[in-house]
C-alpha cells in the first residue's frame, strides 16, 4: 500500500491521528482524556490543525470542545453538532452533511452515510439531538484516499462509496453489538472493493466483543486484503509498503 505521504496513527476505539503530505495534524473522532485505549503520550495534545467528529456520542466527540478552544483547529461535523459546539465557544468549525464535501486546503473531506445514532450528554444530564450520524472520505493533495466509517452497521450503499470515491484504505468498525460485527465488517469490505483495512472500535468495552482474529477469518475469501492490526499508539507512516 502506497501512503502518498500520509501517516496514520491508531490512538485506540475509533481515534486516529493522521498527519498529511504537507505536515498538518488531523484527529478524527478525538476521545482522548478519557479513552481507555489511548495511551499516555497521546492525550495532552499540543498540536492539531484538523479535528473531524462523526457523531455525538461522548467516545466520539469526546475532548472536541477543549481541543478546538485550546488550538483554534479547524473542526468539521454535521450542522447540529456544529451547532451545539459553536455554542460552546468553539470559533472555527464547518458543517457538512452527507453528500457534501469541504476543502480544506491540505485535503478535501467528504461525509458519507453512516447507520448509527448520535446523541450528546447534556451537562443536566439531558440528552441532545446530535443530527445524523456520518463517515469520512478524506482524499489529501497525493490523491490518497481514506475512508473512516465512524459508527455503522453495513449497508449496501457502501458499494456506491467504493464506486465513487474508491478509497485506498478504510478504517472500518468490528465490535459488534452497537457497531457492525466482523462477519458485517467482511461483507463491507467486499462492498467498498477496498484491498487494505484497520479494523476499530472494538475490545474497549465488553459490549464490544468483536476481534480482529474473526474480521480475518470472515473477510479470509478476499484476494489481496491487506489487514492492518494496529495496537494503539501504532500506525502507518509512508514508508509502509505490504502489512
Amino acid at each position: 500500500m502506497e501512503l502518498g505521504g500520509v501517516r496514520i496513527v491508531y490512538v485506540g476505539h475509533a481515534t486516529f491521528q493522521i498527519t498529511t503530505p504537507g505536515g498538518k495534524n488531523i484527529i478524527i473522532d478525538p476521545w482522548l482524556q478519557e479513552n481507555p485505549a489511548c495511551p499516555e503520550e497521546f492525550k495532552d495534545v499540543q498540536d492539531v490543525d484538523f479535528l473531524l467528529i462523526t457523531h455525538g456520542h461522548f467516545d466520539h466527540l469526546g475532548d472536541a470542545v477543549p481541543l478546538a478552544q485550546r488550538t483554534g483547529a479547524t473542526t468539521v461535523s454535521n450542522f447540529e453538532i456544529y451547532s451545539y459546539i459553536t455554542g460552546k465557544g468553539v470559533e472555527n468549525a464547518v458543517p457538512v452533511q452527507k453528500g457534501g464535501t469541504a476543502d480544506l486546503g491540505d485535503f478535501k473531506v467528504t461525509a458519507v452515510n453512516a447507520f448509527h445514532s448520535s446523541s450528546i450528554a447534556g451537562e443536566d444530564g439531558s440528552i441532545i439531538y446530535g443530527g445524523e450520524p456520518l463517515g469520512y472520505v478524506l482524499e489529501f493533495e497525493s490523491g490518497f484516499k481514506l475512508y473512516h466509517a465512524g459508527d455503522t452497521g453495513i449497508f449496501g450503499d457502501m458499494r456506491l462509496i467504493g464506486e465513487l470515491y474508491a478509497p485506498d484504505l478504510a478504517l472500518l468498525p468490528i465490535g459488534n453489538q452497537v457497531v457492525m460485527s466482523p462477519y458485517e465488517a467482511a461483507h463491507a469490505t467486499r462492498l467498498l472493493g477496498v484491498k487494505n483495512v484497520v479494523p476499530m472500535h472494538y475490545g474497549t468495552f465488553p459490549f464490544l466483543p468483536g476481534t480482529p482474529e474473526e474480521y480475518r477469518q470472515a473477510a479470509s475469501d478476499i484476494s489481496g486484503l491487506n489487514v492492518y492490526v494496529l495496537e494503539p499508539g501504532q500506525g502507518l507512516d509512508p514508508t509502509v509498503k505490504t502489512p
